[in-house]
């Protein structure tokens, strides 16, 4: 269980924590929600202990294991596969200890810790993460330093679910996944096998994959049962609660300051009034709940073209090798709305990037609107920001014949107001340089907007927002998202990219979900990666092995006793007499505990003698 007890914390003089407190029992689910600045993040590095509590304390079981992405990727000439199996440290060094050690008795029990902690599927487990996070059998061999940082954060994020710790702590798992990863990574931890705790925005993670919501507010955390839409609408209804509270409270105090105004003068009436005035000072003071300043995005609108603003007619387009996309006849109204769908690797990106004119095509034709101007959106292009330069600076440079006062207010329209304006990009949040990069997108008004993973760094809110600004949009949009959320509110067409072609998809977004769900499901142990032979056993081995089926039957045995004396407890016609039904229960689960133990000591008993017998005809 995570115990955290009447925590404080501040940073810089500013409380983020004033007498915190939340219980998380072990093997939950839970999502950690706040608005930005708030102090997630902190709270996780507190967990960690890379902070120390100004007040309170935060528990956790002895020799619990922490696990969570580290913030340098890998970059080395190690192979991907490798890497994610070097995470599990215990697993690695056993492995390393089995090699040279010469001790018999020591042998058995790395054999029987190694037989414990399953490491000899570790391979396959290692593989089957990195395929769920977009990396193929012929990637897995590559080393790490092949790959850019961003797709060295899967193999980080790969490591950590491998090494699966007991606390698992995941901040924004999500902001380097596209769609298909990240369902994957939904459908992961749902069955992981113990504690997590997940900073997320998007809102599907949080009502699939976890049970439980666990929401900083006003320096408090406050545990809610149920996915983030159950947290929403209990939410609210506390909030509507503490709201109608608050009216009728100031309702009372006007009355009774009235009656004491009145009256207070007046000697037949003047006990009566210092009553209420009493009243009054020692009335607690309920405070309506304070609303978040409002997210917003303001997109320009643009002229209406005849359409189509774009047709395409058997084009084709590569980066100067093999196609990527060919044969591609298709058309994109202004009024269209359309997602992207596709596992990492099909071509979503060079798609959009062959719409936006970022490449050019090697076939067929391409036919545009005369007057169409496309606004493109990709997550790279936060990161080309000027560091050093302000938003105002960066609006001058594209608008330099316009006044301040109409810069400030696009500014604004996109949530970046007086404070952030003039603040250098490099101290901005992640979601501030998002909102300031799709304003620049968006600058010219144009007919069609290409966003390509829009919501990464973006909160609850600033989603919401910016879905009712794309509602309102006059132009097309093309979306690729993560965000299943987003794209069931944005989208009405689906379009599959898939073995080179870019074709509607006939389903909708939850068959979609479903379909890759169960292709994984079924994938083939063939397509893994293959497993290197093991070495033929030593005498020492086999010595260890026999040892070790001794001691897994010695364990059955004494299961077996306390199974047998259990069940004559249980026969015992007193055990239910009135009044000691308690009792009955306690020794039922008792005896339910001893056979589940039963069962797994002699499935690990079957599993060492198959190993025995396999050295032994070795």
């Amino acid at each position: 269980m995570l115990v955290i007890d009447d925590l404080n914390f501040s940073v810089a003089g500013q409380p983020l924590f004033q007498g915190a407190s939340a219980r998380i029992p072990a093997g939950h689910k839970v999502g950690l929600v706040g608005r930005n600045g708030a102090g997630k993040t902190t709270l996780f590095r507190l967990i960690r202990g890379e902070m120390v509590p100004e007040g309170g304390r935060i528990e956790l079981p002895a020799r619990a294991r922490i696990g969570g992405v580290a913030q340098e990727v890998p970059s080395s000439s190690t192979s991907l596969l490798d890497t994610v199996l070097s995470a599990d440290t215990e697993r690695a060094a056993l492995m390393a200890e089995a090699e040279g050690a010469q001790d018999a008795h020591r042998i058995a029990e790395v054999q029987t810790r190694l037989a414990d902690i399953d490491a000899w599927s570790a391979e396959g487990r290692a593989a089957a993460i990195l395929k769920g996070l977009g990396f193929d059998t012929e990637a897995q061999a590559r080393p790490c330093s092949d790959f850019s940082g961003g797709w060295r954060m899967r193999v980080a994020l790969a490591g950590v679910l491998f090494a699966q710790p007991d606390l698992l702590l995941l901040d924004e798992p999500t902001n380097y996944l596209d769609l298909e990863g990240a369902l994957w990574l939904e459908s992961y931890l749902a069955r992981y096998p113990h504690t997590v705790l997940l900073i997320s925005h998007d809102r599907g993670l949080l009502n699939r994959a976890v049970g439980h919501i666990l929401h900083l507010e006003d320096r408090k955390l406050t545990l809610y049962a149920g996915g983030y839409d159950n947290f929403a609408r209990l939410r609210a209804e506390r909030r509507a609660l503490q709201a109608a509270e608050a009216r009728k409270q100031d309702a009372r105090r006007a009355h009774m300051q009235k009656f004491v105004d009145r009256f207070r003068a007046q000697a037949s009436k003047a006990t009566q009034a210092q009553s209420r005035l009493k009243m009054l000072e020692k009335m607690t003071s309920i405070a309506a709940p304070e609303d978040a300043a409002r997210a917003v995005f303001t997109f320009p609108a643009p002229e209406e073209l005849a359409p189509p603003i774009i047709a395409l007619d058997r084009v084709a387009v590569g980066y100067g090798g093999p196609l990527v996309l060919r044969e591609l006849g298709l058309r994109i109204d202004q009024d269209d709305r359309i997602a992207l769908l596709g596992r990492n690797g099909e071509g979503k990106s060079t798609f959009a990037k062959l719409l936006a004119e970022k490449l050019a095509p090697e076939g067929g034709q391409v036919t545009r609107a005369t007057k169409l101007r496309v606004g493109y959106f990709a997550q790279h292009q936060v990161d080309e920001l000027d560091l050093e330069a302000s938003p105002l600076a960066h609006l001058q440079r594209m608008r330099p014949h316009e006044g301040q006062p109409k810069l400030r207010a696009r500014l604004a329209g996109f949530g970046l107001m007086a404070d952030q304006a003039e603040t250098p990009v490099a101290q901005l949040s992640g979601g501030q340089k998002a909102r300031l990069s799709l304003l620049l997108a968006t600058l010219d008004a144009p007919h069609m907007l290409i966003l390509d993973e829009p919501t990464n760094h973006l909160d609850i809110e600033s989603r919401e927002a910016l879905v009712e600004a794309l509602t309102a949009y006059t132009g097309a949009v093309i979306l690729v998202s993560h965000d299943m959320h987003l794209l069931g509110l944005v989208a009405d067409r689906l379009w599959l990219v898939k073995g080179g072609r870019v074709a509607p998809y006939e389903g909708d977004l939850e068959g979609y979900r479903r379909s890759l769900l169960t292709s994984d499901t079924a994938e083939k142990p063939a397509e893994r990666a293959e497993r290197p032979k093991a070495p033929r056993p030593s005498r020492d081995d086999i010595a260890a092995l026999r040892a070790e089926v001794r001691r897994c039957e010695a364990r059955v045995e004494k299961l077996s006793e306390m199974r047998d004396k259990l069940a004559r407890r249980l026969a015992d016609p007193e055990l239910y007499e009135p009044g000691k039904a308690g009792e009955a229960v306690v020794w039922q689960k008792k005896y339910a505990e001893v056979m589940e133990g039963m069962d797994r000591a002699e499935a690990l008993w079957l599993a060492a003698q198959e190993r025995l017998e396999g050295a032994q005809g070795a």
